[in-house]
């Protein structure tokens, strides 16, 4: 195993493109260019950049990662002394830093992240090295450094932001990163405001001169942004855009409001969305997930004007496991927003090349976008690497190398800022009128300088500024500029409530909420927008309103939520009140419930959640009773809400709630007699949450649920909620009942719940049986079945010692899963695990021997659509065309390597896509049938034959089901297929 300071290669190889031929490996989108600014030796492993207000441009350069902690961690400044547009003057400013990862210019220096510490460093004798070093915060997790605090933004609230997430505990590498952090502080004001211990592990926001500090509700990988709004996004691995719909500040006023997800993802294509790489030869390690989405970074907005449209409203992440980069197009969507692909089956940027690693982006002031390639051969953490990988000592290839690009349209404008920007010493009045600029880079710089400065000789022209008619983006800045020096007037926040532009008022109410405080009479002005047509302003009124305790308040807030009810977001803020009633709200909501609205249930469940939760036991008691007993229609309608309300919050609640006997009768009754699906599963979940204690009672309820699971003449919602009551007696003592229900005769619910119920058995039994009944098991029982392997380590060792025996394809097993078992605290267990996820890639090996020479050929993709056309299309189609839908679609194919492609096609058995394997079907009248499963419901399966011939057969006409552990695809494909053809087929299946 390498240790933390031995670096397999500490000084880099002779591998990769050389940098003056990197171009050539790229591909931009149409209507753009790209050049390169800066290369090795001038900048290597950059992670972050900055452009300050002189035009200098200063670089992270994170050396170290992924092991070495021994201080290789610069910020170096770049300079273009000849005017060609190529940086050639590099100044170290700063070295020893550990694990660098981001920076931020403020006052005359610059905020740098590099765990445990946030730090100022200033050079204050202008030689271009950094002589003052303090540290602003501290207390950050030093963890797996594809995790630690990072990219540090100037907010428009004028807050500094890094983003930042929880600790990634390491296996291997405990001593070097197994620092979890401590309560993050000001080490110049420790008495001062402090986080818990790494901020729990959430992003944060914090003003060093105030000492003030804050968690945000959201954690973020690396690299975050915001919009000309200021909403904030996110991202992580296989996210690439993630908001924060609620900041911490509202979530955490109300104590009574239970944990909740405050994020809401924006892609309207899945998260780990389909990626398009170009690349010829790609570098992949045991955890990457092929053709999607695993190592988004640098989450960038583009806030210029200098891009066409779509792109004025675009976001750029970089995948650098799949060396390119991604763009989306974010379009509103009422509340949020939605991020659309650009392109539908290409990237904005990739490359050829597998060193390429695109890590993060920055717009400058020129409008460009810059993209900083860490450039390694490897990117991935040793911690999810074989040690096969480790051991070939790779690690550090590339440490000596880096890259920044520029790109523009390709009419775009040089780069002036690199012959030196004037902004730092701009006149008040030349700052001013840049709040207005069509560029983001020079608005916030503007206004950081501004507020800095602090002169109040700045008030009139940004008076001024604030009530310009021709730029929002101006009024907006020079509000928030006004506010950062401290000298905001209520005039101007009432001018803005009443701005034609919606994103001016949504933050003029921000401001309104800094003052009411000291200025009360705002919270009546805020009123007057109870009735904007806009839902985001709307929404922060709901949230603001939520300071202030007044009747005219409650009830504006109230109007607020019925409104918009049918929006959860509005729920979780009305409940975010620091006043909030929660018996009042919830009797006016049970006098307007509407059943035809499934909103006003999930509110009532909000509800009577928080009250369970929360309340004294006597109005608990109350609720209880309420909801088992109806007395009215409406009454009846809102029970099953009620109920799940009730049982979740019982589970939050501090204090054990005692049910009475009576109430727990009437529970199980409700259970047994209500004819309502929903409020017996209501039921159950409030028993699960609340036990039943009366001996007698439950051993008799255990008994007549056993009877209902057994009968089929009862609907099988009914059974698989009987079989969930089990649980409630010795679940072994009905061992046999349970597994007699995963025959193939029964309905899918009724499978689910015997999995779930058999799952908390305490033994491996359940686990051997599931292996020796795989065979008959369909795809979505599989994946139950999986999860019950899942529970204990035991359990775990079954499973693999299956897959080992291929009585468990291992490709039953989904990605994600797959990866937990490879992760397995048991050494000789993971290694066994690693070992069978990896074993196909050694059978390819095998299998593509006398076929190596169709790898070398280039191919011709249109000669190989023929092949396809010819051999391929009766079974397959890509991306919905060209063919028939019998096996899986191809589209994916593209992402592949060249062997794995060939590796399939000499031998479909040796990864058969779930759901494409074949199936005999043996029937009650002695027919036999065979077919790939194409559908399931609770009566009846569908099977499909090659020339997507279909058959519905009965449950009950079924005698046996199994699968057959072979591809519907037949063997000997290549019998017809040359070696030069097969590169043409491969090359037409790989390209995008």
């Amino acid at each position: 195993m390498l240790s933390c300071n031995q670096p397999s290669s500490p000084t880099g190889t002779s591998g990769g493109v050389k940098a003056e031929d990197a171009l050539a490996t790229m591909q931009v989108a149409d209507g753009f260019k790209i050049e390169m600014i800066a290369a090795e030796p001038m900048i290597t492993s950059p992670v972050d950049m900055e452009i300050d207000e002189y035009g200098r441009l200063f670089v992270v350069e994170m050396h170290g990662y992924p092991l070495d902690k021994s201080g290789s961690g610069n910020i170096v400044m770049l300079s273009d002394t000849n005017g060609d547009g190529i940086m050639d003057k590099r100044t170290l400013f700063k070295e020893g830093l550990l694990l660098p990862t981001g920076i931020l210019r403020w006052k005359k220096g610059f905020v740098v992240t590099d765990s445990p510490n946030i730090y100022y460093l200033e050079d204050s004798d202008d030689d271009g090295k950094a002589d003052i070093m303090d540290t602003l915060l501290t207390g950050f997790a030093l963890t797996n450094p594809q995790h630690n605090l990072n990219n540090p933004i100037y907010g428009i609230d004028n807050w500094i932001y890094a983003a930042h997430e929880g600790t990634v505990k390491s296996r291997d590498y405990v001593e070097e990163f197994g620092d979890e952090g401590t309560e993050i502080y000001y080490p110049a004001k420790p008495d001062a405001v402090r986080l818990p211990k790494n901020a729990d592990g959430l992003s944060v926001r914090f003003r060093p001169e105030q000492y003030q500090l804050e968690e945000l509700a959201s954690r973020c990988q690396f690299g975050h942004t915001f919009d000309q709004w200021g909403h904030w996004f996110g991202c992580n691995n296989s996210n690439q855009g993630y908001q924060e719909i609620i900041a911490e500040r509202y979530l955490k006023r109300n104590p009574q409001l239970p944990p909740t997800d405050p994020n809401h993802s924006m892609s309207d294509h899945l998260n780990a969305p389909e990626v398009f790489p170009t690349t010829l030869n790609p570098d992949r390690q045991i955890f990457t997930d092929v053709g999607t989405m695993t190592s988004g970074s640098g989450l960038t907005a583009y806030l210029a004007d200098d891009f066409p449209a779509p792109y004025h409203n675009a976001t750029f992440i970089a995948e650098p496991v799949s060396n390119l980069v991604h763009v989306d197009v974010i379009k509103d969507s009422g509340l949020s927003y939605a991020a659309s692909r650009v392109f539908p089956n290409k990237e904005f940027f990739s490359s050829t090349d597998a060193w390429s690693r695109p890590v993060n982006m920055y717009v400058g002031p020129d409008g460009a976008l810059y993209i900083l390639d860490y450039y390694r051969r490897v990117i991935e953490s040793p911690e999810w690497m074989s040690e096969e990988a480790i051991a070939a000592g790779s690690l550090y290839d590339g440490i000596d190398k880096g890259r920044i690009y520029r790109i523009t349209p390709v009419d775009g404008k040089k780069a002036d800022w690199m012959k030196g920007l004037k902004l730092g010493d701009a006149s008040i009045d030349a700052l001013a009128k840049e709040l207005a600029n069509t560029n983001g880079w020079w608005r916030i710089n503007a206004q950081r300088l501004l507020v800095d400065r602090a002169d109040k000789n700045a008030v009139p022209a940004l008076v001024k500024m604030a009530s310009n008619p021709e730029s929002a983006m101006g009024r907006l800045h020079a509000l928030w500029t006004l506010q950062g020096m401290n000298a905001m007037q209520t005039d101007l926040i009432k001018n803005a409530l009443k701005d034609t532009v919606a994103g001016i008022r949504e933050n003029a109410i921000k401001l309104a909420e800094l003052h009411l405080k000291d200025n009360p009479a705002l919270g009546t002005t805020l009123l007057a927008l109870q009735n904007d047509k806009d839902i985001k302003v709307r929404f922060q009124l709901l949230l603001t309103l939520g300071y202030v305790n007044t009747a005219s308040a409650s009830d504006a807030r109230n109007g607020l939520l019925f409104r918009d009810m049918e929006n959860k977001w509005f729920q979780v803020a009305a409940l975010s009140a620091a006043s909030l009633n929660a018996n009042s709200l919830l009797n006016l909501m049970l006098a307007k419930y509407r059943a035809d609205v499934p909103s006003y249930g999930s509110m009532v469940q909000r509800l009577t959640g928080i009250i369970a939760a929360t309340e004294e036991e006597e109005k608990v008691h109350h609720l209880i009773q309420k909801a088992i007993v109806a007395q009215t229609l409406r009454e009846q309608e809102s029970q099953t809400a009620m109920l799940q309300g009730l049982a979740q919050g019982l589970r939050y609640r501090k204090n054990k709630l005692s049910i009475s006997e009576a109430e727990q009768r009437l529970l199980v009754n409700t259970f047994f007699d209500s004819p309502s699906d929903g409020l017996r599963k209501s039921a159950l979940q409030f028993l699960q949450a609340s036990k039943i204690s009366n001996d007698a009672l439950r051993i008799s309820s255990v008994a007549r649920a056993a009877s209902i699971a057994q009968n089929t003449a009862v609907s099988d919602t009914k059974r698989a909620d009987a079989i969930d009551f089990l649980s409630f007696g010795n679940p072994s003592d009905y061992l046999t009942l349970l597994q007699g229900l995963l025959t193939p005769q029964e309905q899918p619910a009724v499978k689910f719940a015997a999995l779930r119920v058999l799952n908390v058995i305490p033994s491996t039994a359940v686990s051997e049986y599931l292996v020796d009944l795989w065979p008959g098991l369909t795809k979505e029982i599989r994946d139950a079945a999986i999860r019950v392997f899942m529970h204990d380590t035991a359990r775990m060792r079954i499973l693999i010692t299956a897959m080992e025996a291929n009585k468990i394809p291992a490709n039953n097993v989904s990605f994600w899963t797959g990866i937990s078992l490879m992760q397995i605290a048991d050494d000789k267990l993971r290694e066994r695990a690693r070992a069978v996820f990896t074993k196909n890639t050694e059978e390819a090996k095998k299998i593509n021997k006398e076929y190596q020479a169709a790898l070398e050929l280039p191919g011709d993709p249109e000669k190989g659509k023929a092949i396809y056309m010819q051999s391929c299309a009766v079974c397959h189609q890509v991306k919905g065309e060209n063919g028939i839908a019998f096996g899986p679609d191809l589209a994916t194919i593209h992402n592949w390597k060249r062997e794995d492609i060939l590796a399939n096609i000499l031998d479909p058995n040796l990864s058969i896509m779930a759901g494409y394997d074949l199936w005999e079907i043996n029937l009650n009248n002695g027919e036999s049938l065979q077919g790939i499963i194409a559908a399931e419901t609770s009566s009846a399966i569908t099977i499909k034959n090659m020339g997507n011939f279909e058959k519905t057969i009965s449950r009950q006409d079924i005698k046996s089901l199994q699968s057959l552990s072979v591809s519907a695809m037949p063997v000997g494909l290549e019998k017809n297929i040359s070696k030069e053809a097969m590169a043409d087929l491969i090359a037409y299946l790989r390209q995008n």
